[in-house]
């Protein structure tokens, strides 16, 4: 029976993307507070770095893949005003409800579209998006390759693909205190806030697991992403990858 990896838990393959959906169902609701607390606002301008490296210019069409609670959407809408697009998309119903409620309430209607959507299979035609960002996402995704070929192929010649994810700490002296934060502070402060410390468990155990910096700037090249590079933020607790469709 073939594996993969659910934080330090080997499952299934066909069993993670329940456990995954289960996890998100769980926080959907306290995931921005939740957020907040565990970078200390930090995810926020990581964010915001995100979309300014974007280059979208009014007019264009986005992908903000696990767009979640709309952080990203929010920031790229503005970015394309009304003639342009921004399509939200995840795979958790529950996460999309959040994020849509959270930005009508913004007032953003005209320019967004939602999607409960795989990054596997995405159900969008070829060449439809000048950019597509990914938040926090990858490392939940089962089969990595299938999710960057589907970006691929939905981007435009020319188009960009940003990937902001958790990473490996390139100092260090840090690394004892980040695992000692993330690995047991975090699941005590699921506890506190949602009542549910397996779930942050699980997210700390995801970030170890997930590719380093270089393995997956390899995995975007091997997808037909060129010009592929990263940048490190906060001493490589987070990386922004980059890469372009020829």
């Amino acid at each position: 029976m073939a594996t993969t990896h659910f934080g330090f838990e080997k499952v299934p393959v066909e069993e993670k993307a329940r456990r995954v959906a289960e996890v998100f169902d769980s926080v959907a609701t306290r995931y921005d507070l939740m957020n907040d607390l565990m970078s200390l606002g930090l995810h926020r301008l990581w964010k915001r770095y995100t979309v300014g490296m974007s280059g979208v210019r009014p007019g264009q069409s986005v992908l903000d893949l696990a767009g979640g609670t709309g952080d990203l959407a929010l920031l790229l809408a503005r970015r394309v005003g009304e003639a342009g697009l921004v399509v939200v998309a995840d795979i958790n119903r529950s996460m999309l409800e959040v994020g849509r409620e959270r930005l009508e309430d913004r007032g953003l209607v005209g320019s967004l579209r939602y999607a409960q959507a795989d990054a596997e299979r995405l159900p969008f035609a070829d060449n439809s998006f000048d950019c597509v960002t990914m938040a926090f996402g990858l490392r939940n995704v089962t089969h990595k390759e299938q999710a960057l070929a589907s970006i691929l192929r939905v981007l435009r010649p020319g188009g960009k693909l940003l990937v902001l994810e958790f990473s490996h700490v390139t100092v260090g002296a840090l690394k004892p205190l980040y695992d000692l934060y993330s690995l047991k502070g975090l699941p005590f402060l699921g506890r506190l806030v949602t009542g549910d410390p397996d779930s942050y468990r699980y997210l700390a155990e995801s970030i170890r697991v997930h590719p380093d910096q270089d393995t997956l700037k390899g995995m975007m090249e091997a997808a037909g992403f060129v010009q592929c590079d990263y940048l490190n933020l906060t001493a490589g607790v987070v990386a922004l990858h980059r890469g372009w469709k020829p």
